[in-house]
């Protein structure tokens, strides 16, 4: 008996180290992330239940007064809801837009690589060139969109595209669904590619049509990745602060102020860290529903496929 309870100890031992090997090698990842991540976050979520400001030197726990400020708060509302807006029409746009550019390019045609890599270009740049370069073509008084729209009648007197609470938002989600398509185009293109070749040439052998072909076979399978790819784009764009940031500043009139913005005036203008921190935390826990809501559609559409 002990020599059978012997033989098989060394086996559970190997077996054990073999599965805590694995997590072992991570382990220095997840430290480096738990400090640069997860130590912000608790210390923000903490610094939201308290009145810290750098300006009065008040640092007292008051519960949950910053909260109930903010959903009496209209800034803070406005804010929110031109998020909202801001990260689902562009979402959207872009997903469009990216798997037209996809099914474009998974089709074989000279020059494709020369194509692919040039439609990359938006994406490389800098969102601050981005911005600038927006800034200009966009500009009231000198903007070559301006100028084109004058010429061939659709206007007949210069729009103040950023200048007005009509166009701001707008003008600031055309340049974030140029500069960001191609990254949404290169994640569908990557789901097209693993779509098995042979359920495609057996749909034409029995006499589909393209749009057949997307709609009952390549569809299907590409959703994860679009469910995957919208997620994605989906949380990186309710973050968008730099675009805003370098083109209107958040004006005219808060007509473009963004989550990450107000915060950013909040945390480092009026120095109210504690408030600033409730509405980066609102932010955070708008996020986290979000990824929630993508997650289910994501694992029922996996369910339903498998």
């Amino acid at each position: 008996m002990t020599a059978a309870v012997s033989g098989q100890t060394p086996d559970k031992s190997r077996a054990l180290s073999s599965a805590l090997w694995p997590w072992l090698l991570l382990l220095p990842a997840f430290l480096s992330l738990a400090s640069v991540s997860f130590y912000p976050i608790v210390n923000g979520v903490y610094l939201s239940f308290t009145n810290r400001s750098l300006i009065t030197q008040d640092n007292d726990f008051i519960g949950i007064a910053n909260y109930v400020q903010l959903l009496a708060d209209p800034p803070f509302w406005n804010a929110w809801w031109h998020t909202i807006w801001f990260t689902l029409i562009s979402t959207l746009l872009e997903t469009f837009i990216g798997l037209a550019m996809a099914l474009i390019l998974c089709e074989t045609f000279a020059g494709r690589g020369m194509v692919r890599a040039a439609m990359l270009v938006p994406w490389a740049m800098p969102t601050v060139v981005t911005s600038k370069m927006f800034g200009w073509l966009f500009d009231g008084q000198h903007g070559i969109i301006n100028f084109i729209l004058l010429h061939t009648g659709l206007i007949d007197q210069n729009v103040n595209w950023y200048g007005s609470p009509d166009t701001a938002l707008t003008t600031i989600i055309l340049a974030d669904v140029w500069k960001t398509t191609p990254f949404m185009a290169l994640l569908l293109l990557t789901g097209l590619q693993t779509v098995p070749k042979s359920l495609i040439e057996a749909a034409r052998i029995d006499g589909a049509g393209a749009w057949t072909i997307f709609w009952h076979v390549r569809l299907p399978l590409l959703m994860p990745t679009l469910l995957i790819a919208g997620l994605f784009r989906a949380l990186d764009a309710f973050r968008v602060f730099d675009l805003v940031y370098v083109l209107t500043g958040g004006g005219p009139a808060d007509s473009t102020e963004t989550l990450s913005t107000l915060s950013y005036k909040v945390l480092f203008s009026t120095l109210q860290f504690g408030y600033g921190s409730a509405v980066s935390t609102a932010m955070f826990i708008t996020e986290g529903l979000i990824a929630i809501g993508f997650c289910v559609f994501l694992v029922r559409q996996i369910r339903r496929t498998t």
